[in-house]
């Protein structure tokens, strides 16, 4: 019951992190401070959470946790965490900050999910059953965000049309504005990109532990890393190349294309992922 209920804290905290780095990938993009807020506050619940464990292993172990290799990644990724509340508080070096979670949270992930550390093989099959579960949840959300994003798009450049063409109907008024359409499929994809960013770690762990010979070049892997590229592509010309309007929203259209083809074909040639199909 006691290793149960450290099982399910640390899943816990693995949500609570993924949700901080959620919105510290919202701060890093559009310098919100209110994002940053609730991205630190969650942090710091995770880092009170893992520093009482840490704690009660040593006071349980009478020695500090660094002699075996899953000891020293919990305590690798409890000092990356404590780092990342020092430069948040003190430098506010935005995109330190942001990596330092990412790269965190791939450690905390690989000690979480590891099945080696847990004495029952029933806990550890079950373990890495939720990893799975995590890992393919984030995946729909993030191809959820796509899809809305997708639709705010293809409303961008309907209403494009309209006015061009000064098409002033009933139907015009009822769409949004340009300006708010735009924006909020750049807030969608956002989410996508960090939430995909977020599956693909988590999958890529429970591949590494559960299948014999794990293919990198699987279609579903190359065609995950090429949509979070594509879509990462999207936010980069958005913020550093400014690039605005009708040309985006026809990006945003194609690589929706690119999400439909990942999810239907490449899950059919995949030689693992065939619960999407």
């Amino acid at each position: 019951m006691f290793e149960q209920t450290m099982t399910r804290l640390h899943e816990l905290m693995i949500v609570l992190y993924a949700i901080s780095i959620l919105f510290y990938f919202i701060d890093f993009l559009n310098k919100n401070r209110k994002a940053n807020l609730f991205a630190f506050w969650l942090l710091a619940i995770v880092w009170v959470l893992q520093t009482i464990f840490l704690f009660l292993y040593m006071i349980n172990t009478g020695r500090f946790p660094v002699l075996t290799i899953f000891e020293g990644l919990y305590f690798y990724a409890w000092v990356l965490i404590t780092l990342s509340l020092v430069i948040n508080r003190l430098l506010r070096v935005d995109f330190t900050v942001f990596f330092t979670n990412v790269l965190g949270f791939i450690i905390m992930a690989i000690h979480t999910f590891a099945p080696v550390q847990v004495e029952s093989q029933a806990m550890a099959e079950q373990m890495v059953s939720e990893l799975l579960l995590i890992h393919i949840t984030m995946a729909i959300l993030s191809y959820g965000a796509f899809s809305l994003s997708f639709v705010f798009s293809l409303l961008y450049l309907l209403q494009f049309k309209l006015l061009k063409e000064k098409k002033w109907g009933q139907r015009l008024w009822r769409i949004s504005d340009l300006s708010k359409l735009e924006k909020i499929s750049y807030i969608s994809n956002s989410i996508g990109v960090a939430m995909l960013l977020l599956s693909l770690i988590l999958g890529l762990q429970w591949a590494y532990i559960k299948l014999p010979e794990f293919l990198w070049y699987d279609p579903k892997i190359v065609g995950s890393f090429i949509l979070l590229i594509l879509y990462s592509s999207y936010l980069y010309l958005r913020i550093k190349k400014n690039v605005f309007g009708k040309s985006l929203a026809f990006l945003n259209v194609a690589a929706f294309l690119i999400i439909l083809i990942n999810f239907f074909l490449a899950s059919r040639l995949s030689s693992f992922h065939f619960w999407y199909s």
